[in-house]
């Protein structure tokens, strides 16, 4: 008797029962049973063939499952009765004074068509005398049984959304997955637009991944880490500080700063611009502010950096404000103003850090500066830190042994980081530029990567220096020291 043939009717049995066709299952199980009769009575050994008897059995019971069910299928095939004419039957008598039913259209799939995802919220656009529309498009009134909802239940409705809405992020979060912030009475897109803006939960930026700036690193370490490390003791009138400011000009590393920041508390990263706040419907700018801090307190604790604040809370009573920026600086102020941390809640893993950075600080509402408490200058690197950034920058390319960075240092004085970074990738690019110059771009494709791995000389950086300037002058470095004197707080 071959073992494997049994093992694979029972198998075939099986799996055209699971697939519904019932009558060639049956007839595998009956096979696979004789087989296994047949075999025991080969068995000398009463252990092995009580063995095989348990499994027969079992095969007998999953085939009288599959007979009973081919049983209940006959009981449902009944025909009609001969003596009631078919048109009779499927067609009821109709009153000529009723609209007989729409005929079923066919069940084709609707046309894919791109539209906006807005999600249209069920009490603003509401209708008490109408239903949904049905299959001919025509609205129907609500019969006398179907009331519509009262105040009240619309009221118990709405707060069990605000509930649902204030979750803590220890809920559903058993199973060590990231709470998901349930936006419950905001509109849906609104809330996917905020979750884009989250950069990361752990950005990975270090503060030895940023050259000098080593007073700003003491600020920002003092104002948003120790009280992380320390909670203990940032508590009372040494809590810590509702935000930070910093100013400095473009390219100096402020972003960099607050992701560092971001990613030595381990804290989840908000990064906001001007275009994240404002929408062209009128009042969803507010919403979008009060959402954004709303959703950092359940993401707590949070990072929010705020970059370009001038464009968003700039100086009010101008003459050319608008009714709408008016309130959107507004609603900021309010809600900065209940992010402290240690004012409302003294544990530090449920603070709010607003970090902001502007090239503008002059500009800047005089109650936005009042709730920056520090007030941080982010000025143009050293010459121990254009060294460090040119170190940074070229650690991925091959040097020619005669570059001193120490004498490039010297030479970019008056940089900014980001230019530093522009002179050092025009700098790695010229051996290229030599390499291809006059070639074909078929040789050009037929390069090998060693052929374009030369190293960068002192003559590269040279040309590089010539055609880029550096981007900050020494009126706007005058601008920074003067307002800092008057306002800084570091």
């Amino acid at each position: 008797m071959n073992l494997a043939e049994i093992c694979d009717n029972a198998k075939k049995g099986r799996e055209y029962a699971l697939l519904g066709n019932y009558d060639s299952s049956m007839v595998y199980y009956q096979g696979v049973i004789q087989q296994i009769q047949r075999h025991c009575q080969s068995i000398r050994d009463p252990a092995v063939k009580g063995k095989w008897q348990q499994v027969r059995q079992e095969l007998l019971e999953e085939y009288e499952q599959v007979k009973s069910i081919v049983n209940t299928l006959e009981s449902f095939k009944m025909d009609k009765p001969a003596d009631i004419p078919v048109s009779y039957q499927d067609e009821p008598f109709r009153d000529p004074a009723v609209w007989p039913p729409p005929v079923p259209a066919e069940h084709r799939a609707p046309p894919q068509i791109k539209r906006p995802n807005r999600e249209v919220k069920p009490l603003r656009r509401e209708s008490p005398g109408l239903q949904p529309r049905g299959p001919v498009g025509r609205a129907h009134p609500i019969s006398k049984s179907e009331k519509p909802a009262s105040s009240r239940e619309r009221e118990s409705r709405a707060k069990g959304r605000d509930d649902k809405g204030k979750k803590t992020p220890q809920e559903g979060a058993g199973d060590g997955e990231i709470p998901k912030f349930d936006g419950a009475g905001y509109d849906k897109d609104l809330v996917e637009a905020l979750e884009r803006d989250i950069v990361s939960r752990n950005p990975s930026i270090h503060w030895d991944d940023i050259a000098d700036l080593e007073e700003a690193k003491k600020l920002l370490r003092e104002a948003v880490v120790l009280p992380m490390w320390m909670p203990d003791f940032f508590k009372g009138i040494r809590r810590p500080w509702k935000g930070v400011l910093m100013v400095g000009p473009p390219g100096t590393g402020k972003t960099m700063l607050a992701k560092a920041v971001a990613t030595e508390c381990g804290t989840t990263f908000f990064n906001v611009s001007s275009s994240t706040l404002t929408s062209k419907y009128r009042g969803e700018s507010e919403k979008l502010v009060r959402l954004l801090f709303e959703m950092a307190r359940f993401y707590a604790p949070t990072t929010i950096f705020i970059d370009e604040i001038d464009s968003i809370c700039s100086r009010r009573g101008t003459s050319d404000e608008h009714e709408a920026s008016r309130r959107v600086k507004s609603e900021l102020l309010v809600q900065m103003d209940g992010v402290g941390g240690a004012l409302e809640n003294d544990d530090p893993s449920k603070m709010v850090m607003v970090l902001a950075a502007t090239n503008f600080p002059w500009d800047i509402d005089e109650a936005l500066r009042r709730r920056l408490e520090k007030r941080i200058y982010i000025a143009l690197p050293t010459a121990t830190g254009r060294a460090e950034l040119l170190k940074i920058n070229l650690r991925e390319v091959e040097l020619d042994p005669d570059i001193h960075l120490e004498e490039i240092a010297e030479k970019i004085e008056g940089y900014s980081g980001a230019d530093i970074t522009n002179v050092c990738r025009d700098a790695s690019l010229m051996a290229m530029r030599r390499r291809i110059n006059g070639l074909t771009p078929e040789e050009i494709r037929a390069l090998s990567k060693e052929e374009l791995q030369m190293p960068v000389t002192k003559g590269d950086f040279e040309l590089a220096l010539k055609k880029i300037s550096k981007s900050v002058s020494a009126a706007d470095l005058e601008k920074y020291e003067k307002w800092m004197a008057e306002f800084g707080s570091a």
